[in-house]
C-alpha cells in the first residue's frame, strides 16, 4: 500500500561532468557506541570513532495501522532480530503526526505473537521497537513521514497539523527519549517538494510559508534545545531554480543556503533516490547510462559528502527489480556510496514487502527474504557488531518459524514440531524451547534430545538435523505427553535464544 512519487520536473540534459564513483575502503566499525555526531563529512560515535548508518525502514506507524506493518503476522521482535541477522545496523522509523492524537488506536496486531502490545497506544509501541532495537545493539533514526495518517504533504504542515504542532511533536519526542542512545536523530520531515513559486516547499526563498531550509532550522534547533546530543537530518527538496529531481532528493540549494542549527556538528543532510519502478525518468533512458549516474548524484546531493561539507544520509531507495536497468542502477548505486565507514549513509527502501512501486527485503509471506535484493546490499553493510556482509559461517540463532500441531484424547497428547529457517544464513545447530501452560509432562520424544524441568522444555538437534539450511527445514520431530485439567498450547517458542514466528 504503499505510495511513491513522481519527479516534478526531469533534469536538463546538459549535466555536470562524469565523475568516476567513489569507494572508500576504511575499517568497519559497530553501530557505535552512545550517541553520535559529525566532523565534516564522517559520523563519529561517542568514543569518536568512526560509524555509518546501513540500515532498513520499516514503515506502518505512519499509516492508520498506526503500527508497524507486517505485526498481523510475526512478533516485532523477531523481525527486528531478523534485521540485525542481515546485517542492519540502524532502523528509520516512520510516523505521523496522527499518531499521537488520542483517537489514533493500533490495529492489525496479532497479539498472540506480541503479547507485550496488547492495550499500548502508537507511542507506547514505537518505546517497544525502540527498547529492542537498542537491547540487540540497533540504532534507530525517527522519521516525521507525514501530517495525517492519509497521505504526504509538500509542505512539512496542514491547516489539521500545524508548524506549531510539528515542532512540538517533535520536542516531545526529544524528551521521551533524552538520554536514550538507541535514537540518535530525527529525519525532520519526509520528501518536501513542490515548484519553486507554486506553493510547494522550495530552498532558500527567504519565505517563512515555503522555505523548508528556514523550517529546518526552526524545528532543529528547537529539538537541541531539549537534546543537543541528537543528530538533525534534512531532506532535500524536489526542485531548485529550475531544476528538478524526486521528492527530497534535491539538495543544490545547500551549497549557497546551508541550514544553519545551534550545536556544531549536528547536522546531516538527507536525499531519496529511486529506479524506474518508481518513475521512469530521462536518465534512465540516456545512452550513457548507467555512467551519467554519478555526474546527477554528485549534482543534487553527492558534492556535500565529496566536499567534506557534512555527512549524507541516503535515507530512501528501492526497487521491484523488474527492469535490467534497475539491477544496473542499484549496482551503480551501491558502489557510488561506498564501503567501510568512511561512505555514505543508507537506509533501504524496504523492510515491508507492501511497498507498491518497490516490494521489500521481506517475500509477501513476511517472512522469506528476497535474497537477490538482500545480496546487492550484502557487500556494503555494517552489522551491529561490526561485522560487514554476511557471516560465512554463522553462528547458530537465524531467524525462525515454529509449527506446533497436536493430536489430543483427553488425558494425553502427541505433538509434531517442524522448524523453518527463514533467513539467509543456516542453522548450525539449533535448540528449541518453550513452557507449557498447564501441567503438561512429555513421556517419549523423537528426532530431537528432548528434556523437560518443570514447565520448561528444551529440545536439541539431532546428529542429522544438527544444520538447518537457509530457507530448508526441520520436521518430524515431536513427543508423546500426558497431562490434566487444560491442554493450552504454548505461546512462544525460541531456537537458540531467539523468539520464533509460530505457524
Amino acid at each position: 500500500m504503499r505510495r511513491r512519487n513522481v519527479a516534478l520536473s526531469l533534469i536538463p540534459a546538459l549535466l555536470l561532468a562524469l565523475l568516476v564513483p567513489f569507494v572508500h575502503t576504511a575499517p568497519a566499525a559497530a553501530a557505535g557506541a552512545g550517541y553520535w555526531h559529525t566532523n565534516g563529512r564522517q559520523l563519529l560515535d561517542a568514543n569518536n570513532q568512526p560509524v555509518r548508518m546501513t540500515g532498513i525502514n520499516w514503515f506502518g506507524l505512519e499509516t492508520a495501522n498506526y503500527a508497524p506493518h507486517g505485526l498481523w503476522s510475526r512478533g516485532y521482535k523477531d523481525m527486528l532480530d531478523q534485521m540485525k541477522s542481515l546485517k542492519y545496523n540502524t532502523l528509520r522509523l516512520p510516523f505521523s503526526s496522527q499518531l499521537f492524537d488520542s483517537g489514533s488506536a493500533p490495529n492489525s496486531i496479532r497479539y498472540d505473537l506480541n503479547p507485550d502490545l496488547q492495550g499500548l497506544n502508537g507511542v507506547q509501541i514505537m518505546d517497544k521497537i525502540i527498547a529492542y532495537a537498542g537491547q540487540i545493539g540497533m540504532k534507530v533514526l525517527l522519521d516525521r513521514h507525514r501530517p495525517d495518517s492519509g497521505a504526504q504533504s509538500a509542505l512539512w504542515y496542514t491547516s489539521a497539523y500545524p508548524e506549531s504542532r510539528w515542532i512540538s511533536d517533535w520536542r516531545m519526542l526529544a524528551q521521551r527519549y533524552l538520554g536514550n542512545t538507541t535514537v540518535i536523530g530525527a529525519d525532520l520531515h519526509n520528501e518536501p517538494h513542490g515548484i519553486q513559486g507554486g506553493g510547494g516547499a522550495n530552498w532558500g526563498s527567504g519565505d517563512t510559508a515555503t522555505d523548508w531550509r528556514l523550517a529546518a532550522e526552526r524545528a532543529g534547533n528547537a529539538i537541541l534545545a531539549v537534546n543537543p546530543n541528537w543528530l538533525i537530518v534534512v531532506e532535500g527538496v524536489s526542485e531548485y531554480q529550475g531544476d528538478g529531481y524526486w521528492w527530497g532528493g534535491n539538495l543544490q540549494g545547500a551549497a549557497t543556503a546551508p541550514v544553519r542549527l545551534n550545536v556544531a556538528n549536528r547536522l546531516v543532510y538527507s536525499a531519496h533516490d529511486y529506479a524506474t519502478s518508481v518513475f521512469p525518468q530521462d536518465w534512465f533512458s540516456d545512452p550513457s547510462f548507467p555512467n551519467n549516474m554519478a555526474a546527477i548524484w554528485d549534482k543534487n546531493w553527492g558534492y556535500l559528502f565529496k566536499n567534506n561539507v557534512a555527512p549524507v544520509l541516503l535515507g530512501e531507495f528501492g526497487t521491484t527489480l523488474a527492469d535490467s536497468r534497475d539491477q544496473t542502477w542499484l549496482r551503480t548505486l551501491m558502489a557510488y556510496l561506498g564501503t567501510g565507514t568512511d561512505a555514505i549513509s543508507f537506509t533501504f527502501w524496504s523492510w515491508n514487502p507492501n511497498s507498491g512501486d518497490t516490494g521489500g527485503i521481506l517475500h509477501d509471506d513476511w517472512t522469506t527474504v528476497n535474497t537477490t535484493k538482500q545480496a546487492y546490499l550484502n557487500p556494503y553493510l555494517i552489522a551491529p557488531d561490526g561485522g560487514t556482509g554476511p557471516d560465512p559461517d554463522p553462528e547458530p540463532g537465524a531467524s525462525c518459524r515454529v509449527t506446533y500441531g497436536v493430536n489430543d484424547w483427553g488425558t494425553g497428547f502427541t505433538a509434531s514440531v517442524s522448524i523453518a529457517n527463514t533467513s539467509t544464513s543456516a542453522i548450525s545447530g539449533w535448540s528449541l524451547s518453550f513452557t507449557f501452560a498447564g501441567n503438561q509432562r512429555i513421556t517419549n520424544g523423537w528426532t530431537a534430545n528432548w528434556t523437560q524441568s518443570g514447565a520448561t522444555v528444551t529440545a536439541a538437534n539431532a546428529d542429522h538435523n544438527r544444520v538447518i539450511a537457509a530457507g530448508q527445514s526441520a520436521t518430524g520431530i515431536g513427543f508423546n505427553a500426558s497431562y490434566s485439567g487444560s491442554n493450552a498450547r504454548p505461546s512462544a517458542f525460541t531456537v537458540n535464544g531467539q523468539a520464533c514466528t509460530i505457524a
